[in-house]
């Protein structure tokens, strides 16, 4: 469960002022995602419950032609506490009907809390959820639920198994750091395995069970993995990965890597390994906070994701909560906290080394108004509005290029922190080549700006860096906000690529992904002025040297359809 952003609700970062200077639903109900006239941070398209406090994602699942989001929430109130399995289901991805509450709190081994957990489809279609649940000790022990009716299409009951707790914090596990399964795979032995979350000996761990029959476990002896640099492992995630499509969690072969994903610090890393199945072994080159490696799922505001197999598109699926950057005290008056990022489909790069993200194809459906240029100059501090869309609610693509790379600046080897470069090389400082990109969310004049930019360097082997930043700074009037910048570096050979940029932009959210998804930074922005048909989008290039926008593709969005629970 993901722990770190309610430790850190509230906690307001104040920031200098830097920036640009500008010369298909099923049925017909009330859209309850966006209400402009009082709710101008509510979305229109990401998931997000009618009201309350939502946390990480929980057990998504492809069933019967059906998608199943579970998550956890606060039934009470915005804030964190009492906490449950909501569900909602979606035939699409993008519009949503929210059921009644899945698993609540009501027995000794959960009566203080259901906390995260996953969904694992047995052979013969059979659907069940293990959990985190916190005993009346203040344990944290794993539960199994299922189904009451299986034939019901939207699985909207689900009963606790009598043989709870399956799993306890046993053989000196702490048991405030005993949480969060992982979908289960079963080996070629048919014995199942699962992955627990914790920290043992200061060490962030993925615990390893085994099970022939689902109900009984058995801790291995060693761990899946560890790392002595990290502290607790929330939410870990393992599955298969490919270049070309998704692959089903239970899926091995000599040539296949896995990726293991564990939530700490505040962020979703992962690294890339071989799995060995005949012993139980992850194989990895690079290990969770190496020398020179980062890798993240999001550099911005992304937490406690859970990826599923979508075998209907054979694609794999990811989510995450997506926290707010203001206070609790906002959260009570406006009703609500967090949001679930739009879901990606997540494949392997074609060299190996890292994941690609993308949004599903799905979100398609809800484009409209479609403005497009191409090979649009960009001189040195210019500033071009992209007019003809909703600016507070679009999807927005573009590509750049350059006639020449000479001017790029030389990269000084200490600059090793891409996000503290981002600070101190904001989008109000003046570079070679960039900053260049997009400022979304903003005002007429510029006062608010949320800028979503690109600058290059070049190494003294002349071989050329790519810098991404989401700058906040100028985000919003509000000084009651979070307004972090974010930065890593994109792995793009300018000699056989151009940059790209793709953000999703919904009102208090702004998802970015460049180098076609290599780099994925996401924020969470309040503008005060700058908001529903005041927002503006523009294109700038606030470097010397003059950028081309091969092209830039932009639409409006739709509202997805989220149907209250009756």
């Amino acid at each position: 469960m993901g722990r770190f952003g309610i430790w850190v609700v509230g906690l307001c970062l104040m920031v200098g002022g830097h920036g640009i200077e500008g010369e298909t639903s099923h049925h017909s109900y009330r859209n309850l995602q966006s209400d402009p006239a009082d709710q101008p941070y509510r979305t229109a398209y990401h998931f997000q419950p009618p009201k309350n406090w939502m946390n990480d994602p929980n057990g998504p699942m492809y069933y019967n032609g059906v998608y199943h989001l579970f998550y956890q929430y606060n039934p009470y109130a915005a804030v964190w506490g009492n906490i449950t399995w909501a569900h909602s289901t979606s035939y699409d991805l993008v519009n949503w009907v929210h059921l009644e509450l899945a698993i609540k709190p009501t027995d000794s081994f959960d009566i203080n809390g259901c906390w995260s957990g996953s969904a694992t489809i047995l052979p013969g279609e059979e659907p069940v959820i293990i959990y985190t649940g916190i005993d009346s000790q203040n344990r944290q022990v794993q539960n199994l639920a299922v189904p009451k009716n299986i034939s019901d299409p939207l699985l909207r009951e689900w009963i606790k198994s009598p043989h709870n707790p399956l799993m306890t914090p046993t053989d000196g596990i702490d048991a405030s750091n005993f949480r969060d399964p992982t979908t289960a795979w079963q080996g070629s032995d048919k014995v199942w395995r699962i992955l627990v979350g914790s920290l043992i000996n200061g060490h962030g761990t993925a615990l390893l069970y085994r099970s022939r029959d689902f109900v009984n476990w058995n801790k291995s002896q060693t761990p899946l993995h560890s790392s002595n640099k990290t502290g607790m492992w929330e939410c870990p995630d393992f599955y298969p990965v490919s270049v070309r499509n998704g692959v089903e969690t239970s899926v091995q072969n000599a040539d296949m890597q896995h990726v293991l994903k564990a939530s700490f610090n505040g962020n979703d890393y992962y690294i890339i390994g071989k799995y060995v199945p005949e012993t139980d072994t992850y194989l990895v080159e690079t290990d969770f906070l190496d020398a020179g490696s980062d890798l993240r799922y999001d550099y911005g505001k992304f937490y406690a994701s859970k990826t599923f197999f979508d075998a209907a598109k054979k694609q794999r699926i990811l989510w995450a909560w997506i926290q707010e950057s203001d206070s609790s005290s906002t959260d009570i008056e406006k009703g609500w906290s967090g949001l679930q990022s739009f879901p990606r489909s997540v494949l392997l790069d074609q060299n190996g080394q890292r994941l690609v993200q993308w949004p599903v194809k799905e979100i398609e459906i809800l484009h409209k108004n479609q403005v497009t240029f191409h090979n649009k100059e960009l001189r040195g501090g210019s500033v071009i509005e992209v007019s003809g869309i909703t600016a507070s609610q679009a999807d927005v693509e573009v590509s750049f290029d350059f006639p020449h790379l000479e001017e790029a600046e030389l990269m000084d080897p200490s600059w090793t922190d891409p996000q503290a470069l981002c600070s101190r090389k904001n989008a109000s400082v003046k570079g070679g080549i960039g900053p260049f990109g997009l400022l979304v969310l903003a005002s007429n004049n510029l006062t608010e700006q949320t800028a979503i930019f690109f600058r290059i360097f070049k190494s003294t082997q002349e071989k050329h860096i790519v810098l991404m930043c989401s700058d906040q700074s100028r985000s919003s009037l509000r000084q009651d906000v979070d307004k972090t910048i974010y930065g890593a570096f994109v792995d793009i050979d300018l000699n056989h690529e151009k940059i790209s940029l793709r953000s999703l932009i919904d009102h208090s959210i702004v998802e970015s992904f460049g180098g076609k998804g290599k780099t994925c930074i996401t924020a969470r922005v309040y503008p005060e002025l700058a908001i529903n048909t005041e927002a503006h989008l523009y294109a700038f290039n606030n470097g010397n040297q003059t950028v081309n926008i091969s092209t830039l593709s932009a639409w409006s969005m739709k509202n997805a359809e989220m149907v209250p629970n009756n």
